[in-house]
């Protein structure tokens, strides 16, 4: 029996970071987003957002790559978006995403990030959290690619 614990912070955007998620149904996009993660057998830990990205801190099965998970959940999320009258200026997701590996140690730390979203982005925008994330988790970024969409 082996025994693998994969937690990552995951973040990702909507087209263009277009304002398409309204606040008033994220609630059901992130309950789409958690059915979806146990179709997958990953563990939806906690999910938060605005309304132009969405994190999630998930634990991934050893066979899931996060890469795999990423695209899996804007396929689907992104199809059902498009056919749910309640957000109706959906364009697509963004490509690009970030995915952060962390200890299970780190896990309320990450959590209270992401239940704090709402109050968070009062301050700074997503923009500027963006790059201090990759640039925090030692990532490299690549300017003529950054938030292009």
């Amino acid at each position: 029996m082996s025994y693998i614990q994969s937690i990552y912070h995951i973040v990702f955007r909507t087209y263009r970071s277009e304002r398409t998620i309204d606040a008033k149904h994220e609630r059901e996009l992130y309950a789409i987003i958690m059915k979806q993660t146990e179709n997958l057998k990953a563990k939806l830990i906690r999910i938060g957002g605005m309304p132009d990205h969405i994190h999630l801190l998930v634990s991934l099965p050893s066979d899931l790559s996060p890469a795999k998970y990423v695209q899996a959940i804007k396929t689907f999320t992104s199809k059902w978006l498009r056919e749910c009258p309640v957000f109706p200026n959906w364009n697509g997701w963004g490509r690009e995403y970030a995915a952060i590996s962390y200890n299970g140690r780190d896990k309320e730390m990450i959590v209270n990030y992401i239940r704090n979203q709402k109050e968070h982005h009062k301050i700074v925008g997503f923009e500027e959290e963006y790059r201090a994330f990759l640039i925090e988790n030692g990532i490299a970024i690549k300017e003529e690619f950054f938030l292009k969409d």
